[in-house]
């Protein structure tokens, strides 16, 4: 019959080749849960990094990426958007838009290297009115 202070040495190592792993997960679900849940508080899930063209009344039209474009749109400027191809005039559709105001969210870096009251552009919002119809 083995003696218990063999076995201990391995259920030592065995605990910890399991213990470890289990820790390091744990550990990694809650720092993204606790991730997630500021970016939901701050409302920038689905549209963050992004230029998002709205109508006056609130109707979203289009979400594009800031890193795909190489300049960002100016009040008073024509832009031509994709929309949906249905009929019914409720819906945004492919149309000129003119740019009436653009808003930038910029949020604070929080890093070890960001210096006091650095921020970063996170959000362009630009209001537009339709041209054509």
């Amino acid at each position: 019959m083995p003696s218990l202070s063999g076995l201990s040495s391995y259920a030592n190592v065995i605990g910890f080749l399991i213990g470890l792993p289990t820790v390091v997960g744990a550990y990694y679900q809650s720092w993204r849960a606790r991730h997630e849940s500021r970016l939901a508080r701050e409302g920038l899930v689905y549209s963050a990094n992004c230029l998002e063209f709205i109508m006056e009344n609130g109707d979203s039209i289009n979400l594009v990426p800031l890193e795909n474009l190489h300049t960002l749109p100016r009040t008073g400027e024509v832009v031509f958007l994709p929309g949906t191809s249905s009929h019914d005039l409720q819906e945004p559709q492919h149309a000129a838009y003119q740019v009436t105001r653009i808003e930038y969210i910029y949020i604070r870096v929080e890093n070890r290297h960001a210096q006091h009251g650095q921020a970063r552009l996170v959000k362009a919002v630009a209001h537009v009115d339709r041209l054509s119809t």
